[in-house]
């Protein structure tokens, strides 16, 4: 393998891990988002009941 290729090669191989460590940090690292009350969403809605 010539000079010239084996620097492309782990240049690309550098540049994708490096995206791929990054990415993954990022979606260790961002805390959860709050999630609404289930419950709290239904407050205005009429609950049926069984006759």
């Amino acid at each position: 393998m010539n000079t010239e290729a084996l620097i492309t090669m782990v240049l690309a191989q550098g540049f994708f891990v490096f995206f791929a460590g990054y990415f993954f940090y990022r979606v260790m690292t961002t805390p959860p988002k709050q999630e609404p009350d289930s419950y709290s969403e239904n407050d205005d809605e009429v609950v049926r009941q069984n006759q």
